[in-house]
């Protein structure tokens, strides 16, 4: 971490926790192969002009207009979709997949919005792109992740949008413009709930927009059936589960999230340390809690 705390985390990759992490955040590979080759060719934009060349022996002007995307994914949704661990874990299996052995990956602070100083926020961005464009070198790769991107990135049209939000955008626009002189071997992931509140400009530059959306009843299914194993619960408990952690009424269903860091660990506290858990601590601590409330993009 920098002294100024602008990433709160910065991981060399690829990386053995993530690549472990990735097998446990269902439907990964499914949404990985979607946009794998989208992304494959935002990290190879570099290489368009060789491949023109070898492929329809001359300069294709449709390459030229490609080279010039925008290396920047946008992942929105509501809360607790996993949104920023998907895209830790696609970034990791990039750099795992084209053998990249010394490729960084930088996961932006929200202490970059600083303490409220005039143009401090500016300035900490600033230095955050450049520390992230030192460490992809003349060859290297690196990966930018941006969580909660609304947070820096609102639309400048705003009534209430601040001068220094202004500026912020103004800079994170113009960090993402530059980064396109490297051909791909730096991407922006921006991470974010409320896709509509995102500057114009930015919604425009993105070259991948996909949408994270709560678990249905099959993939609750699932992930419950996979975090459950061992726990020794009948296909009829797990169903029963399923229910519990669905829609009711106006009420919506449980998020990823929701289910991992808040049915588990109480259901746990039940049982630890005298006994097994049990299909009941997990019943009744799904049916006394409500799920995370819907952040409405408007």
């Amino acid at each position: 971490m920098t002294q100024t705390n602008i990433f709160d985390a910065k991981t060399p990759l690829p990386d053995a926790p993530l690549s472990a992490r990735e097998k446990t955040l269902l439907g990964f590979d499914g949404r990985y192969r979607k946009i794998h080759d989208q992304l494959r060719l935002l990290l190879n934009l570099g290489e368009l002009g060789a491949w023109s060349k070898a492929k329809h022996h001359k300069n294709l002007q449709l390459c030229d207009l490609v080279a010039e995307q925008y290396p920047l994914v946008i992942f929105y949704g509501d809360v607790g979709t996993g949104k920023t661990a998907t895209a830790e874990c696609i970034a990791n299996r990039l750099a795992r997949e084209s053998r990249t052995e010394d490729a960084q990956l930088f996961r932006l602070s929200n202490r970059v919005r600083g303490s409220g100083k005039v143009g401090e926020m500016g300035t900490l961005l600033t230095q955050a792109f450049h520390e992230v464009v030192q460490a992809a070198g003349k060859s290297r790769r690196a990966f930018l992740i941006i969580d909660e991107g609304d947070s820096l990135a609102a639309s400048r049209s705003q009534e209430h949008s601040h001068h220094e939000d202004k500026v912020a955008v103004n800079t994170l626009i113009q960090g993402v413009d530059d980064l396109r002189r490297f051909g791909g071997r730096v991407v922006v992931f921006l991470c974010t709930n409320r896709l509509s509140v995102l500057d114009a400009a930015l919604q425009r530059r993105a070259a991948i927009v996909e949408e994270f959306i709560r678990p249905d009843d099959a993939e609750r299914q699932a992930l419950l059936a996979m975090d459950l194993d061992g726990v020794g619960l009948t296909d009829k408990e797990i169903k029963e589960l399923v229910a519990a952690t669905g829609p009711r009424g106006k009420q919506p269903g449980w998020t990823f999230s929701d289910i991992r860091t808040r049915l588990y660990p109480a259901a746990l506290a039940h049982a630890f340390p005298d006994r097994a858990l049990t299909h009941k601590d997990l019943l009744d601590v799904a049916n006394s809690l409500r799920p995370s409330p819907v952040m409405e993009d408007k």
